[in-house]
């Protein structure tokens, strides 16, 4: 879509008088922490096909009354470079850590505590899905909150959430969350 198509349709979209809040909101995590099934999850795709994100899905995903851009990021070591060429304008993060992988928690959390720093993200609320919570080896959201230091978050409003992403268990109440917070701060400003 040109940009001056794009302007016709916003035009348009006011017009009609939607009353819908856009948010964008960017996924991250490392590779095969299971964002591209969480966000499947999300959009009500199927979720048994699903190969690693080379580049980057979008999907616009509706929940309680808002439109969510939602951008799936790859998390392969080379892509993530990138990750910071995406975070402007971010309403809010959710960073996805397969709970069950416990030799990578140390890289993700190095990855986790690099974005908190970026300026695009200063104050941007943030959800951790603790996702693969069905694998009996998968380490709790507690246990892995406190190993990713999120108590010392101070300056963001930040949740983690316990889930899997397979069988969507624990992702409606991280969407529940996002809407609380979202809606609440797009209300305030």
């Amino acid at each position: 879509m040109g940009e001056n198509q794009k302007g016709l349709f916003s035009v348009i979209e006011k017009l009609k008088g939607t009353t819908e809040l856009e948010f964008r909101i960017v996924l991250l995590g490392l590779d095969n922490a299971g964002k591209t099934t969480l966000l499947k999850q999300l959009a009500s795709e199927d979720v048994n096909t699903i190969t690693p994100t080379q580049g980057f899905n979008i999907k616009s995903v509706t929940s309680h009354g808002m439109k969510l851009n939602v951008w799936d990021i790859g998390g392969q070591r080379k892509i993530r470079t990138f990750w910071k060429k995406y975070l402007e304008n971010t309403d809010l993060l959710i960073y996805v850590i397969d709970s069950a992988d416990k030799k990578r928690f140390e890289e993700t959390g190095v990855e986790l505590a690099e974005l908190i720093e970026e300026e695009n993200l200063k104050g941007v609320p943030i959800l951790i899905f603790a996702n693969k919570q069905d694998l009996a080896t998968a380490s709790p959201a507690a246990e892995i909150a406190e190993g990713l230091n999120l108590h010392t978050y101070r300056d963001r409003e930040w949740q983690i959430q316990a889930c899997s992403a397979v069988s969507s268990e624990g992702v409606q109440d991280g969407m529940n969350w996002i809407s609380n917070n979202i809606a609440n701060k797009r209300k305030v400003e």
